[in-house]
């Protein structure tokens, strides 16, 4: 006689709060000790069906699963972007305008809710759930993030707005393949024998010796690495100077990617849209920024759109969670010798997502404190968007 009260009280107490496959085995277990009539009185008492319980028994009989692995391989329904491959693409569409980002770790994270999100992608023909959209991210790189107090300087009331006038612009100009490209100076770096925050894997107990004190060297002096971020392509190319960080600088690093790569990548082009900070060597104030982008214009004879992000928000620039923080991690805990090794060092650092660097040397001298008169402004073809026309504005070639 099967004794289904036994059953039923080890059910209860620990079968029921077993996994999937702890329950499916249990009952399998208590199937085979209680003879036959077992499968029938287990599958009743415990609510599985038999079919479950048979294929418990089969689990009994095969190799143990590795740690926390419930479901043998290839168990379990497809994942939602393997059954539907556009969703995924569709997915990073929509959070790109909201990705925010932290520019020295390659983590990102999103403004929008995961309801709006599913919401979205559901009227757009690809059905998913809110909790599926949370899944999705995660493999994308983003993560949820809490608030955290900085200082981001004031808060214009139109922020949110440029972010979105800046976003619609890009999205057109790629349209129209044209190039679309990021600006920013990166920190400027001393070279020589200093310690580089971050570490690196070495044999224990043997660590890079380096200088007590960042004096520096004379003969070494610093680095001022300008970025220019392809934001199409993927690609970076970094110029890297050896004196002031200054418009005419910044500007001889665009026209140096135009040259070495943008000519190439877009042989076709007519229109140059940049994005870039609002302050600093290319600042949306910057007379001497303005000027040195007309010689540009008018040497390449390219429409340039230049579009500033407002005030406070460098962080959100895409070059610097796009390029610069991988940069930052690929020499973390390496001293910058010489020059050529920060040359190499920039010019080795890939992602998986495909990024290629490219990086030169930059000798020229360029000065601080050029003035530029109301004359030169004057002649410049600058024509100010609608929409904050200090912060979006077009230069034309002024041979056209």
């Amino acid at each position: 006689m099967i004794d289904e009260d036994g059953i039923r009280y080890r059910w209860e107490t620990v079968g029921r709060k077993l996994d999937e496959r702890g329950r499916r085995m249990f009952a399998a277990a208590e199937a085979s000790t209680a003879g036959w009539g077992g499968l029938a009185a287990v599958s009743r008492i415990t609510g599985l069906a038999r079919s479950t319980i048979n294929r418990g028994q089969d689990d009994l009989d095969a190799m143990p699963l590795g740690l926390g692995q419930v479901r043998r391989a290839g168990g379990g329904r497809k994942a939602v972007s393997a059954l539907d491959p556009g969703l995924v693409a569709q997915l990073k569409r929509l959070v790109e305008p909201a990705t925010l980002g932290d520019p020295e770790r390659p983590l990102l994270w999103v403004s929008k809710s995961m309801d709006k999100l599913a919401d979205t992608l559901t009227a757009m023909g690809h059905p998913i759930s809110a909790d599926t959209v949370a899944k999705e991210l995660v493999k994308l790189g983003f993560s949820r993030q809490r608030n955290r107090k900085a200082d981001e300087g004031s808060h214009h009331p139109d922020r949110n707005a440029q972010f979105e006038h800046i976003n619609t612009k890009v999205i057109a100009a790629q349209a129209k393949g044209q190039p679309v490209i990021s600006v920013d100076t990166k920190k400027k770096e001393l070279v020589g024998n200093y310690k580089n925050v971050g570490s690196d894997y070495r044999p224990k107990g043997t660590p890079i010796r380096v200088k007590v004190h960042d004096f520096e060297d004379k003969e070494l002096g610093k680095v001022v690495p300008y970025g220019i971020y392809d934001v199409t392509a993927n690609a970076g190319f970094v110029s890297l100077g050896i004196t002031a960080d200054t418009a005419e600088f910044a500007v001889q690093s665009i026209r140096c990617w135009l040259d070495r790569m943008g000519r190439e990548r877009y042989p076709k082009a007519s229109e140059l849209t940049v994005t870039a900070d609002c302050g600093g060597s290319n600042g949306a104030r910057v007379r001497l920024w303005k000027l040195e982008l007309q010689k540009l214009a008018d040497e390449t004879d390219l429409v340039l759109h230049v579009h500033h992000y407002p005030p406070g928000t460098s962080k959100w620039n895409k070059i610097e969670h796009r390029l610069f923080c991988h940069i930052t991690q690929n020499w973390r805990g390496r001293p910058l010798e010489s020059r050529l090794a920060v040359v190499e060092l920039i010019g080795a650092t890939t992602t998986k997502t495909g990024l290629k660097v490219e990086c030169a040397l930059d000798t020229r001298t360029y000065h601080k404190g050029v003035k530029v008169s109301d004359a030169q402004m004057a002649g410049l073809h600058v024509k100010g968007d609608a929409f904050h026309p200090e912060w979006n504005y077009t230069i034309t070639p002024r041979n056209t």
